[in-house]
């Protein structure tokens, strides 16, 4: 699985502490006992092989699998230990990022924690391909084979550095026609809040235009800061940002009035380990406290 994610053996080596001959062995022994050719070189590294991507998937269930065999063993014994990989959207520094850490160590010190995603889009492939146990995101677009449990809403507001604009909710209509700059750049595609913005366009017959495009939130704060452009964003990301990056900005609501949901995913086959049930709970409650939480709502299971 290193080999294959990384593109080489000397990476892959690197990676689990190996000498280079040992992993180039175990890969030789495996494709011997499959009978097939695993990887081909090209350059400095490997392909994987027709073979290789049929068997990645029943590699890294395998994977899972002794991990949870290891942490059951540890749970019969009262322990929680081992590595606990979580998946969060790009923003979660600003709901509960490093917060998060402290509260799970400081309840089992002998956990490994691993946050990991820049984007809910990214981070639910992660799901699917069993890199993950479970995250907290916004609704994905595709739930085949996962359990969704939305826990929390986050408005998205109209943010400007100019008072006259922020006196009433902000139209589709005024929207279309703003000046703005949008982060997520790379996801724009996909990113949850900009298909929420489009779709509410879309049925007035609006396109979503932008000026200017960054990554990451921090900078469209900055931006609107400075005067250059407005913008949409999380309300909750609006309220940690504006006051150190930009305080002279403000914010009002759109009309009308447009949330995204944020919701605690896993696959309907994973047995969580007691690390990320507690991860999930204690995550919950971090964003519950930032954001309006959605209470009472069953998990559902998407087939």
């Amino acid at each position: 699985m290193a080999t294959y994610e990384l593109g080489s053996l000397t990476a892959a080596a690197d990676e689990l502490g190996y000498a280079q001959p040992s992993v180039s062995e175990q890969v030789r022994l495996l494709e011997r006992g499959m009978g097939v050719s695993l990887f081909r070189r090209v350059g400095r590294g490997v392909v994987p092989t027709e073979a290789a991507e049929a068997l990645r998937p029943h590699a890294g269930r395998t994977l899972a699998s002794v991990e949870a065999g290891r942490q059951a063993v540890s749970e019969v014994a009262g322990l929680i230990t081992g590595t606990v990989r979580f998946g969060t959207f790009g923003t979660a520094r600003l709901y509960f990022g490093a917060q998060l850490v402290a509260d799970l160590l400081a309840r089992h010190p002998g956990v490994r924690v691993e946050l990991v995603g820049q984007n809910s889009v990214a981070v639910q492939e992660d799901l699917h391909r069993g890199r993950l146990e479970a995250a907290l995101i916004a609704i994905p677009l595709a739930t085949e084979r996962m359990t969704v449990t939305p826990v929390a809403r986050d408005e998205l507001v109209f943010v400007s550095s100019d008072p006259d604009k922020l006196r009433k909710p902000v139209s589709v209509a005024t929207l279309a026609r703003a000046t703005l700059v949008m982060a997520e750049t790379s996801y724009r595609e996909t990113d949850s809040a900009r298909r929420l913005l489009r779709e509410a366009l879309q049925r007035s017959g609006h396109t979503l235009r932008t000026k200017i495009e960054v990554e990451d939130v921090e900078t469209a704060v900055e931006v609107v800061g400075l005067g250059l452009a407005d913008s949409v964003l999380p309300r909750g990301a609006v309220e940690q940002l504006a006051p150190r990056l930009a305080p002279g900005v403000g914010w009002v609501s759109l009309r009308p009035r447009a949330y995204e949901t944020m919701a605690v995913v896993h696959r309907q086959d994973a047995e969580l380990s007691a690390a990320a049930r507690l991860v999930i709970e204690l995550a919950t409650q971090r964003v519950q406290a930032v954001c309006e939480p959605v209470h009472a709502t069953p998990a559902r299971r998407a087939d």
